[in-house]
């Protein structure tokens, strides 16, 4: 078998052929490992393939022959012109050599895979594995199962395409691997499919196990875009083709946690995977057809909650953009105005706000907070009038935030003028509630040191508000206008005292900032007798200066201006009151 030591090589086969294969020791297994390894090295492939195919050599090749499995791998993967002969002696082993043996040979194979070719020994080994699995006999679905997940366990070490560009390209193989594994459990589907016996029953659940894991790693970190084909987006339809071929309900999974009854899976795998199995199934649409049509659109809303949160609650870009499109696509379905008071008391609803509000004021990706916002809309859209009463009223007393404050007053507004036209009438927006919801708006939480820039957004928008309910008022319900009217002179009386105080704040702050440009400009003017160097320093030194002083001086202009806004708006209410006044008289 090797040029070099030859007529010791010969001996050594000798005597392992004459040797009973349960007094052979390890030494003899990790000798025969070895020289495959050195014959595989110099060029020998076709010299080994003779080996294996020696009828005088199959007692060697059933009892030892397994260890090859690792060297020819290796010699697989590495492309050379001798790739036919190792892919021949492979196909041999597998034929020849005891299942069991070869089964765990292959495993330990995966478990050590080259970080740099996991992609490269995955594709080689899965149809060995799956030769080796359909040969065993008896009970196999625990095989089955610690073949796909050490398979997948190798998979989510590779990176996950993110643009179509790279999903083209391949770079690292996932898109390959992902439809090898596909043809890799087809049989075992099929075996599901035909039979319902005891053992099937554990292949489904090993078979479900490796959709689970597919959906979380790679589904849930893919960008997968229903207008473009790719092997992610066919790995994605493949696996929730097997819920249905296996006969597993997705809204079991989905709905009523029948996996986790059956099985102690990981927490957080089960949540992430059934989050995703929703994405793919109300998004992406992936056998719809086949999900039960009893479900209403309310209910289903409902049991996605916990899904949504789940994607709301990570960091990650693709998380994001699965959670607030299950959300999105969910509300699609429910008639605007239908959801009632009750609704707002889930838990799981209200988490699902906190995390869409946390996108909204802090994620850092504008598409995202965009998408964000569009959702939100959806949501209060599709809430009752009752509904939107009390959630206008918790966002003003929890969002703490002045742009979220400032788009829920814009709602209201909206709401009061919806309320007005012929048939929409209501007491909560034109009565006695809609005093409760103006105290929520009409109101600066820190007095005359509210920060007036910061709470900016708010401020205007219940200025508008107030301004618009005014012009409006004979459509109000008897004695709102004149608590309206009182609300309207505290909260002006303050506003004025507080615009007063922070416009003597920021005027006296721009006129240092002028007086301290002019001094530095007349410094500048006197170092013109000074050494070139020092003069050089001090005009590198006022550039810098200078812009800062710009950018400072922006800011302070700019909020001048929006002061002069504020008031021309409360000018603006107090004419509208005059007018009203006149008239009555």
């Amino acid at each position: 078998m090797l040029t070099m030591n030859e007529d010791q090589v010969n001996d050594t086969i000798q005597r392992w052929r004459d040797t009973q294969e349960e007094d052979l020791k390890p030494e003899d297994y990790q000798e025969l490992r070895d020289l495959g390894f050195v014959c595989l090295a110099d060029g020998g492939s076709e010299q080994l393939l003779k080996f294996l195919q020696d009828d005088k050599n199959q007692g060697i090749v059933r009892s030892m022959g397994c260890v090859l499995v690792e060297p020819l791998i290796h010699e697989v993967i590495r492309k050379q012109k001798t790739q036919d002969n190792c892919q021949a002696s492979i196909t041999h082993l597998t034929k020849n050599c005891s299942p069991n043996k070869l089964l765990q040979s292959l495993l330990e194979v995966i478990e050590d895979i080259d970080p740099g070719v996991i992609s490269e020994t995955v594709l080689a080994l899965l149809p060995h594995l799956q030769t080796v699995l359909l040969q065993l006999s008896g009970r196999k679905e625990g095989c089955v199962g610690l073949v796909l997940s050490a398979v997948q366990k190798q998979l989510s070490r590779l990176p996950v395409p993110y643009t179509a560009q790279q999903e083209e390209a391949d770079e690292h193989g996932l898109g390959r691997c992902c439809s090898a594994l596909v043809c890799f459990t087809k049989p075992f589907v099929e075996e599901v499919k035909k039979k319902s016996t005891a053992e099937e029953e554990g292949l489904k659940m090993e078979l479900l196990m490796f959709c689970m894991r597919s959906l979380r790693d790679p589904l849930l970190e893919a960008e997968l875009n229903p207008g473009r084909t790719s092997t992610i987006t066919v790995f994605a339809a493949e696996i929730m083709i097997i819920f249905s071929a296996i006969r597993e309900p997705v809204s079991d999974l989905l709905f009523f946690n029948s996996l986790k009854k059956r099985t102690m899976i990981e927490n957080t795998l089960l949540k992430e995977s059934t989050a995703c199995l929703a994405y793919l199934l109300f998004v992406q649409l992936l056998t719809i057809d086949s999900f039960p049509a009893v479900y209403s659109p309310a209910f289903i809303l409902q049991g996605n909650m916990e899904h949504i949160g789940q994607l709301l609650s990570s960091n990650k870009e693709s998380h994001l953009f699965k959670g607030m499109a299950l959300f999105g696509k969910c509300l699609e379905k429910v008639d605007d105005g239908v959801l009632p008071i009750g609704f707002l008391e889930l838990s799981s609803l209200s988490r699902v706000l906190q995390k869409l509000r946390r996108v909204l004021t802090d994620c850092p990706l504008e598409h995202l907070r965009k998408s964000g916002l569009q959702v939100f809309q959806q949501f209060i859209n599709k809430l009752d009038t009752e509904a939107k009463h009390k959630f206008f009223r918790c966002m003003l007393k929890t969002s703490n935030h002045a742009g979220v404050e400032g788009y829920i007053v814009k709602n209201i507004r909206s709401q009061i003028g919806f309320s007005m036209k012929q048939g929409n009438t209501n007491d909560w927006f034109l009565g006695k509630e809609l005093l409760s919801l103006l105290e929520c708006v009409l109101c600066l939480p820190q007095g005359v040191e509210t920060d007036l820039l910061t709470s900016m957004d708010k401020i205007m928008e219940s200025l508008n508000l107030l301004r618009f309910v005014l012009i409006r008022d004979k459509e109000l319900h008897e004695n709102v206008c004149k608590e309206l009217c009182k609300m309207k002179d505290e909260y002006l009386k303050l506003l004025r005292v507080c615009v007063c105080m922070w416009r003597s704040y920021y005027s006296s702050k721009l006129r240092a900032l002028q007086e301290d440009q002019k001094l530095k400009a007349k410094e500048v003017r006197n170092a013109v007798g000074s050494s070139r160097l020092v003069k050089t320093i001090k005009v590198k030194q006022e550039k810098v200066s200078n812009v800062s002083h710009e950018a400072e001086n922006q800011v302070l202009q700019s909020a001048l201006v929006t002061f002069d806004l504020m008031e021309s708006v409360m000018v603006r209410i107090e004419e509208i009151t005059e007018e009203k006044l006149i008239k009555l008289n």
